[in-house]
């Protein structure tokens, strides 16, 4: 590779992102809608991509090639068969889905192109869930590994088993649409009244409220399940391939009624669909891994696509599945898919040899988007009127802490911005885990989200396994594990039904325990993320307790913040009490109601 820069570009359904190499060293990634805020953004990311080119100093020119992350003609033959297969019916589908595949779908070429002004290098192409496994094995720390990528359809292909070994990656076998566990689990989120493609993480949320009940009549009418974790769905019962739906009347008579709409109240019902698909993932997952494990010979497993951000499954595979480590590519979506891509050029294409760090990954702790250094944040909250001072008595991590300990919510803005949808401790909300109404106080009045949400805690690497049945470091929040026994606390039976019962005390930490006694953990190593790890250990030293409430610093239905501007404004309308925010010190007491009203969000124009 001459210079070996490669561009990994995915776009045009969701979640669109950009991400940049030189050599296998990943330079920058980031998703379109941080900068655009447009949520799930599908536009061609043109943003992105400009920021993973001004990181490296380079102009569009110098890339050695642009790698787009599927194959548009090879997707496009499946729509047409599929609608062919089905016709007249799914016409309305086909009628609003043409005029987007003949404006930009089936011109890829011409979108890079253009969005990289005026770009003239070399196009390459890679199938979707070759991407996925690309970005699950080349930046994992192993020399060889099982690949498993399972998500709603890439071209063709729902999910598939690969390995990887040094430089070299085969997909072996896969399964292939209409039969797809990521559009089961989205048809039960649609049915559930949650969106599909953002509200899966509310329905995983939802499942330990309820009970399995619907699972008889899951595997009796839907699906017919092989012991290698393949299956086939009874279309009769979907309306994905050609309708405006996910599900038709059909599922509607099975599971006792039609889709809860949207915003409206969550019954029993809701709960017992949630758990109950929440178990039958969890088996086909696990049906699947063994599988593979058995095809490969390899007891290390790498994961990609959708449904390997299901930390709840993850976790059971990682209990009761057969393989010694398991690593979760952090971007799993689609956004991943423009890393897999870059490491497709890189080391099929331009041969670029592997050298997987031993015992670490590759992805610089998630932390490879923008960073604003004092002068650009001062810059931004003097526009934006706000009242803030320059931390000199201590540092920023020690006050945060000090904050924290005192009860209150700090919103956290440090160093480059996470990739992925996780928030890591760069662009957090951070508050104390020890506090029985924070769930409550976070999902209410900062995050404006339904109540039942559970949050993830962010506990010291070195301390993990005193709070959390963990071995090693997880550093990405992939895994669901248990709560330690020791930290439990058993409340008396309340006689409390449903979500009335995410109030209840069940641990130590109660703000971070789900109603099963579970965690979504991040451990956190002063080596990966050194400021993270101050502001944690500065609680510990106050309070004695290791852990910390850490979620995303955003609201409901709007992207995390990316530069200076976007924090101030979530912060201003919002109920979080201060903004540490590099080196300042950012206080709602001391804020006056003008600069607090005058910070509405902003969505850039593309044109």
């Amino acid at each position: 590779m001459p210079s070996g820069y490669v561009l990994g570009i995915s776009a045009f359904y969701h979640d669109s992102a950009a991400c940049l190499l030189s050599g296998e060293t990943i330079v920058a990634a980031a998703q379109e809608e941080r900068f655009t805020r447009v949520k799930g953004d599908e536009r061609f990311p043109r943003h992105a991509a400009r920021y993973c080119l001004a990181e490296a100093g380079i102009p569009a020119s110098e890339l050695d090639a642009v790698v787009f992350y599927e194959k548009p003609l090879l997707k496009f033959e499946r729509l047409l068969e599929t609608y062919l297969d089905i016709a007249p019916w799914g016409f309305d589908s086909f009628r609003r889905a043409g005029p987007l595949w003949m404006k930009e779908r089936l011109h890829v070429e011409r979108a890079i192109r253009s969005g990289l002004e005026g770009y003239k290098g070399k196009l390459l192409y890679t199938e979707h869930h070759e991407s996925h496994a690309a970005s699950a094995y080349y930046p994992s720390p192993f020399d060889e590994a099982t690949i498993l990528t399972i998500d709603g359809v890439g071209e063709w292909a729902t999910a598939t088993i690969g390995v990887g070994r040094g430089a070299e990656l085969e997909l072996l076998e896969e399964m292939r649409f209409p039969d797809s566990l990521g559009l089961l689990y989205s048809a039960f989120t649609y049915h559930a009244g949650f969106r599909v493609n953002s509200g899966e993480y509310k329905l995983m949320g939802l499942a330990p409220f309820g009970q399995p009940r619907y699972v008889d009549r899951i595997y009796s009418n839907l699906l017919k399940l092989s012991d290698d974790g393949s299956f086939t769905l009874d279309q009769r019962f979907f309306d994905y391939r050609g309708g405006l739906r996910m599900t038709n009347r059909n599922f509607d008579r099975l599971f006792d009624g039609p889709p809860r709409p949207p915003e409206g109240p969550l019954s029993q019902r809701e709960m017992d669909l949630a758990c109950s698909v929440q178990v039958v993932c969890e088996e086909i997952v696990l049906r699947m891994a063994r599988h593979a494990h058995r095809l490969t010979g390899i007891d290390k497993l790498c994961m990609a696509g959708g449904v390997a951000l299901n930390a709840v499954a993850n976790g059971r595979l990682a209990r009761e599945g057969p393989f010694s480590e398991i690593w979760v590519q952090p971007a799993a979506g689609d956004a991943g898919g423009a890393l897999g891509a870059a490491y497709v050029a890189c080391h099929k294409y331009f041969g670029h040899p592997r050298s997987p760090k031993a015992g670490r990954d590759s992805m610089q702790a998630a932390l490879l988007g923008p960073e604003f250094d004092a002068d650009e944040i001062r810059r931004a909250l003097d526009g934006a009127n706000a009242h803030y001072e320059e931390v000199t008595n201590g540092t920023p991590e020690e006050r945060a802490a000090e904050m924290i300990a005192d009860g209150k919510v700090v919103g956290w803005f440090q160093g480059r911005m996470e990739f992925g949808p996780r928030a890591l401790g760069a662009r957090s909300i951070l508050a104390d885990a020890r506090d029985p109404g924070m769930q409550s106080r976070l999902n209410q009045k900062i995050k404006f989200r339904e109540g039942f949400r559970p949050f993830a805690p962010s506990v010291l690497s070195e301390r993990a396994a005193d709070f959390f049945e963990v071995k090693g470091e997880l550093p990405y929040m992939t895994f669901v594990v248990p709560v330690a026994p020791s930290r439990r606390r058993h409340a008396e039976p309340s006689g409390t039904v449903g979500l009335s019962r995410v109030n209840e005390v069940r641990s130590e930490i109660p703000a971070v325990t789900h109603l099963d006694y579970s965690a979504r953990v991040q451990t956190v190593s002063r080596q990966q993320n050194p400021e993270f790890h101050k502001v944690i250990s500065s609680f510990a030293d106050r309070t004695g307790c290791p852990v910390i409430v850490n979620t995303s610093f955003n609201v409901r239905g709007e992207p995390i913040v990316c530069n200076p501007a976007d924090a101030f404004a979530c912060f201003a309308r919002t109920a979080i009490d201060a903004l540490v925010i590099g080196p300042f010190l950012v206080e709602r007491a001391t804020q006056t109601e003008a600069a607090l009203a005058g910070a509405a969000p902003k969505t850039l124009s593309l044109d």
